[in-house]
């Protein structure tokens, strides 16, 4: 199961006031039967036979799979998918982890990840889901879920709280930065001067971090809260990201200043209210030359449920953007490609478990009116738009054709996907921030 699948479902359960339990399974690994033939050396402490051969000239050949074979994970996927099949347990390759139960009284949906066993649904289906586990397994019932893949959950009145504010003091308190002065925003401001942008490669004057600097280890602490529940930092995490191989301390400062926004909003997390209505809505972007030393652009989009984020990307293009509506394009693309994947998982989640399927076209916004036009009325060859491959109108106009997808204007002042192309001041970068659902755990 994969993040953006688990904070749909917790959407999900916070709109159709769905209890949600987690169970673990005790050396989950082990209950795979294997598919083929593996031999093993004897391990140590084996009681060999009396006058047997030496030791070195026997093998142990496996019945079921261990901790540390390539396989295992496949092997234990197989025997819970055999198990909850029997039981009537349906799923799709959409979403492979994601297994589901249709009773005449309710549902019940069992999200795994590895030995990580999400139960959501009725009260009634859960606890026949939690029981017909155990007669198979053996079982750690954790209750009701609390601390999931590194995330915690809050519970109120009102909805339900993600965040990672544990996970960020430690992150805080490894690289020293537990006391520093916290900033308002993620990232320093850039400028259009390409020689001063705090941002460009390294210099020749410039000298690499020594390996006592730990910008590598500081990169991945920061992608994995960026794509967990901080989509505040994923631009600035991505723009730094780029210089892991050479990094100087113009980059390092760069880091710092991300350790301080997050001193001030370590209890920052994605509130999924209820209070909201349950409709999927993205939002889509790009920074035209964000990145100028190599003429590249950035993507960015976010699509939210109920008002709060449960996908984003921020991402540099792969090619050259010879213009804002090329770079629009190609990002609009992308997203159009997001959308038709979380589109065939709500609907296949929500259909298969009883609750009522939104058919509708799911709104994705986009802030260029040119872009717009070219999606609504068809590739128009011109002088401007001959050189864009056609796929990146083709599959969009498809999509918009099917009523999949209805592309529509918004002002750029109201675009959230801003977020993930550029810099922002610090009152644009706090509209945007509450606009896709993020709050302080004090402040619900």
């Amino acid at each position: 199961m994969d993040a953006i699948t688990f904070r749909y479902l917790i959407g999900l359960s916070v709109f159709n006031k769905l209890d949600m339990y987690l169970m673990d399974v005790v050396t989950a690994y082990l209950y795979g039967s294997l598919d083929s033939n593996i031999y093993m050396k004897i391990p140590e402490g084996f009681k060999m036979p009396e006058n047997s051969k030496p030791r070195e000239t026997y093998a142990i050949k496996l019945q079921r799979s261990l901790y540390g074979l390539k396989q295992s994970g496949r092997m234990w996927y197989n025997r819970l998918s055999e198990y909850l099949f029997k039981e009537g347990y349906v799923n799709n390759p959409i979403c492979p982890c994601v297994f589901i139960r249709k009773t005449i009284s309710g549902f019940v949906i069992i999200a795994v990840y590895v030995d990580d066993l999400n139960i959501i649904g009725t009260n009634k289906e859960i606890k026949e889901a939690r029981d017909y586990l155990k007669k198979e397994f053996e079982m750690k019932d954790l209750g009701k879920t609390k601390f999931c893949l590194g995330l915690q959950i809050e519970y109120t009145k009102n909805g339900i709280l993600v965040h990672q504010s544990n996970y960020t003091e430690r992150v805080l308190k490894r690289f020293n930065m537990d006391k520093a002065n916290p900033l308002s925003t993620p990232m320093m401001g850039r400028t259009l001067n390409v020689e001063k942008d705090p941002f460009r490669p390294k210099e020749e004057n410039e000298t690499d971090l020594g390996s006592e600097v730990p910008y590598l280890s500081a990169i991945g602490a920061l992608m994995y809260l960026a794509n967990c529940t901080r989509p505040d930092i994923a631009f600035a995490v991505n723009l730094l990201a780029r210089f892991s191989s050479c990094p100087t301390k113009r980059h390092w400062k760069g880091i710092k200043h991300i350790f301080r926004y997050l001193r001030g909003t370590s209890d920052f997390g994605l509130f999924y209210s209820n209070n909201t209505k349950p409709v999927l809505l993205g939002y889509a972007d790009a920074g035209y030359l964000s990145d100028p030393h190599n003429a590249k652009s950035q993507t960015g989009y976010v699509f939210t449920y109920g008002d709060t984020a449960i996908s984003w990307r921020s991402q540099k293009q792969t090619l050259v953007a010879t213009s804002s509506n090329h770079a629009e394009v190609i990002a609009l693309h992308e997203a159009s490609k997001e959308c038709r994947w979380l589109r065939s998982v709500t609907q296949h989640i929500q259909g298969t478990s009883g609750l009522p399927t939104d058919k509708n076209p799911t709104i994705l916004y986009e802030d260029n009116a040119a872009c717009v036009t070219q999606m609504k009325e068809g590739y128009v060859k011109s002088d401007r738009t001959k050189h864009i491959p056609p796929k990146f109108f083709s599959f969009t106009q498809e999509l918009e054709r099917n009523k999949e997808v209805d592309i529509q204007y918004i002002r750029s002042s109201e675009n959230v996907a801003d977020l993930f192309t550029k810099a922002l001041s610090t009152s644009v970068f706090k509209k945007h921030v509450r606009s896709i659902g993020m709050r302080h755990l004090r402040d619900i």
